[in-house]
C-alpha cells in the first residue's frame, strides 16, 4: 500500500484520521479531563495530516510517537497501584544494601547522601541533562527522517515505543515508589499522591523558572519508579546513532547525554540505581527482541515495509 500521490488525501485516510482525532478526544476528555495541550496537539496533527503530501508523510511517521504520548497519559484511567501493591519499603532497603553511603555514621542510600550534599554546578548540569531524556531522541528521530534515512528512523521510532511499552508493562506488574517518596513520606504508600520535582527543584530555583514544577505537576502517576524509562530513551537513541554510523561527535555527544541522565535521575533522588540499572536494561530488551524477534517475523516485517513505503 503506497500513501496516495495526490496532495489531499483519500476519503479513506481522511476518515480514519478524523474519527481516530474525534475519539482521542472524546475518550480523553471523558476519562481523564481535556486540557489545553490535548486540543493543540490534535489541532496540529490534522494541520500536519491536511496541509500536503510533505506534512501529511510526516504526520503518519510520528504516529509511534503520539502513541507514546496517548498511552502514558491514559495510565491516569486504571492507575497501576489499583493492579498490584505498591513497593516503598523493600526497594528502598534493597538499594541501601546494595549501594549504601556512610556518612556521619548513618548508612543512607545514594538518594538520601546527595539530598545533604549536592553543589550548584551539579544542580545546573542535572537540569540540563534531564531536560534532554525526551526531546533529544525526538530531535534524533526527526533529523534521521528529514535527512531521508527513513527506514532508519522507522526502526528507532518503533523501538521507542516497544521500550516504552515493556516499560508500561512493567509498572503494572510491580508498582513501585520513587525515593524521594520513601524520604518524604515514609513507607506507608498513600495513593493519589501528587508528582514531585524533588532535586530538580533546585534548578528551578536557579533558573528563576517552575520548569520541571510545571512537568512533574502533571505526572500520570508517582509509582512508576521502575524500570527508570529516563535512563532507558538515550540508550535507545545511541544504539540506532550507531547503528545509522553518525559522526564521532554525535556518539560522543549522546553517550555524555546518557550517562548525564543516569547520575541525574539518582542525585535528584527521582531514582534508585536499581531502577536505572533496569531502565538500561529494558531498552536493550527492547532493541533485542525488535531486531532479532519482531524484524525476523514475515508478518511484522510485511506491516514495517508497508509503513515504510507510506512515509518513504
Amino acid at each position: 500500500m503506497m500513501l496516495n500521490i495526490n496532495k489531499r488525501p483519500s476519503r479513506k485516510e481522511t476518515g480514519i484520521v478524523l474519527v481516530g482525532t474525534a475519539l482521542f478526544i472524546l475518550l480523553t476528555a471523558l476519562f481523564i479531563g481535556l486540557r489545553p495541550e490535548h486540543v493543540f496537539m490534535a489541532g496540529l496533527y490534522l494541520l500536519l495530516f491536511f496541509s500536503g503530501l510533505p506534512t501529511r508523510k510526516l504526520a503518519v511517521a510520528l504516529l509511534p510517537f503520539a502513541v507514546f504520548g496517548i498511552s502514558y497519559d491514559w495510565m491516569r484511567i486504571w492507575p497501576n497501584y489499583e493492579v498490584n501493591p505498591v513497593d516503598v519499603a523493600g526497594l528502598y532497603h534493597l538499594e541501601k544494601s546494595l549501594f549504601g553511603i556512610t556518612y556521619q555514621g548513618d548508612l543512607l542510600i545514594p538518594c538520601e547522601y546527595f539530598a545533604i550534599r549536592h553543589w550548584t554546578f551539579a544542580d545546573a548540569l542535572a537540569g540540563i541533562f534531564y531536560l534532554c531524556w525526551v526531546p533529544v531522541p525526538i530531535a534524533f528521530g526527526i533529523w534521521l527522517y528529514l535527512t531521508k534515512a527513513r527506514r532508519t528512523y522507522l526502526r528507532f521510532s518503533m523501538v521507542f515505543l516497544f521500550v516504552n511499552l515493556i516499560g508500561f508493562v512493567g509498572y503494572y506488574l510491580y508498582p513501585a515508589a520513587p525515593p524521594w517518596y520513601a524520604i518524604e513520606y515514609g513507607f506507608e504508600p498513600v495513593l493519589n499522591t501528587p508528582g514531585n520535582v524533588a532535586g530538580l527543584g533546585r534548578f528551578d530555583s536557579l533558573v528563576g523558572m517552575n520548569i520541571f514544577g510545571s512537568i512533574y505537576g502533571r505526572n500520570a502517576n508517582v509509582f512508576a519508579a521502575v524500570p527508570s524509562l529516563h535512563a532507558a530513551y538515550m540508550v535507545v537513541a545511541l544504539v540506532y546513532a550507531v547503528i545509522h554510523r553518525c559522526r564521532w561527535y554525535v556518539i560522543a555527544l549522546f553517550a555524555v547525554v546518557m550517562a548525564g541522565i543516569w547520575a541525574t535521575a539518582v542525585y535528584s533522588c527521582h531514582h534508585y540505581i536499581i531502577d536505572v540499572v533496569l531502565g538500561v536494561a529494558c531498552a536493550l530488551l527492547g532493541i533485542l527482541i525488535f531486531e532479532k524477534g519482531l524484524m525476523k517475523s514475515k508478518k511484522f516485517k510485511r506491516f514495517f515495509d508497508t509503513y515504510y513505503n507510506y512515509i518513504r
